[in-house]
């Protein structure tokens, strides 16, 4: 399982973000990159991305996540649902308090197409994309498909981090950040999660050993 990869990713972006945060030049080059966007949008990406907009809010994320967790109590995988549900939750949390804390201005509303809430650092919406997106690498990562659900995780992640970008909401830097609180938060989540797994397990299995003799 990809588990030290993805946080590391997720460590080096944040990282990133973080230091762009307090670098002039990187600044300045968030605002040239949304203003050069929003001179050469086009209709068809510019629906694609709006719809993104709606499609990758907490409403529709609390949907998506609930109907897969119910798909997941049929097949009796209650792991899979509590990871799901923590990951998103926590993640929402966490992303929403560094908006509070940091409250980074967002860009101008001359650049916007979508009604915005709260701080642009960092991207909610990119954060929401990339704990779904790792919570399919995780729980289908030795599926038969696996590949196939791999490639939609990294389309939906990517597709969802630059209408952020597109849509004028948020700067590069807002996204990187998004993208990387989801990935560290699930690969932590998930760690742990097999951890408390693998001990329950030996719980188990010491007990019935102990029965037996």
């Amino acid at each position: 399982m990809p588990y030290t990869l993805l946080f590391l990713i997720g460590c080096i972006g944040f990282s990133i973000s973080c230091i762009g945060l307090n670098i002039p030049y990187i600044q300045q080059l968030d605002w040239s990159t949304v203003s050069w966007i929003s001179l050469h949008r086009m209709d068809v990406f510019s629906y694609a991305a709006v719809a993104l907009s709606y499609l990758g809010g907490l409403p529709a994320m609390l949907l998506i996540c609930g109907i897969w967790c119910l798909q997941q109590a049929y097949v009796k995988k209650y792991a899979n649902i509590v990871l799901i549900s923590v990951s998103l939750l926590g993640a929402s949390a966490i992303g929403w308090i560094l908006k509070y804390y940091i409250h980074r201005p967002r860009p101008e509303t001359v650049y916007q197409m979508v009604q915005t809430y709260g701080a642009s650092f960092p991207s909610a919406h990119s954060i929401y994309a990339a704990v779904l997106a790792s919570l399919m690498i995780f729980i289908f990562f030795r599926h038969t498909h696996a590949k196939f659900f791999i490639f939609l995780a990294c389309l939906w992640c990517l597709s969802m981090g630059f209408s952020r970008v597109y849509v004028g909401a948020h700067f590069p830097t807002d996204v990187i950040a998004g993208w990387s609180i989801g990935f560290i938060w699930v690969s932590l989540i998930c760690r742990l999660l097999l951890k408390h797994m693998l001990s329950m397990n030996k719980l188990f299995l010491d007990k019935h050993l102990n029965e037996v003799e």
